[in-house]
């Protein structure tokens, strides 16, 4: 099993600026806007870009939730380990907002179906988009794309991206393992 480094911390802290920025232009003061991390791993990618807009670009009204998905996959019930749900943290009405699903990468588009049918239990946005910090455009099952995009990846089959964060393994970087 091989790993070969993609992003260092400093590619990261870059890319996160850039998506941080492509928001802003997008959604300006945040008024109409929601950033929703997928749990578990969109939820440091949201923290992070939320902490951002906060400090750097004094975005002060910005909405910030957190979704498990858990149950609402295709695949929950052919798992043999038992599963662990996250906590779904919403505590703002979704009805006619614009949603930003943020989730670290984007690989079969499974895990965004997903939330599409989760957040409906919060209501029905008037748009959602979807940001991803690292897109592996070869191993789409379904025709799901990002809105915005940290990274494009390569990866085939046999190859994982790992995505490290600070707050949770004690690194900020993205490494691609191939598997034996």
């Amino acid at each position: 099993m091989g790993q070969k480094i993609l992003l260092t911390a400093k590619d990261v802290n870059i890319i996160l600026h850039r998506l941080a920025c492509q928001l802003i232009e997008n959604h300006l003061d945040f008024s109409n806007t929601i950033l929703i991390g997928i749990q578990p791993r969109g939820t440091f990618l949201a923290n992070r870009l939320a902490t951002i807009l906060k400090e750097e670009y004094n975005i002060n009204d910005l909405k910030v939730g957190f979704l498990d998905i858990t149950f609402f996959r295709d695949d929950f019930r052919r798992s043999e380990k038992p599963l662990e749900a996250n906590r779904t943290e919403i505590d703002f009405i979704v009805e006619d907002k614009k949603i930003v699903f943020i989730d670290d990468v984007l690989y079969t588009g499974r895990s965004i179906r997903s939330a599409l049918t989760a957040i409906q239990s919060f209501g029905r946005p008037s748009e959602i988009e979807l940001l991803t910090l690292i897109d592996r455009r070869f191993s789409r099952h379904l025709p799901i794309q990002p809105d915005y995009r940290g990274r494009q990846v390569d990866a085939i089959n046999n190859e994982k991206v790992i995505v490290k964060w600070q707050e949770n393994d004690g690194e900020d970087a993205v490494y691609l393992e191939r598997k034996s």
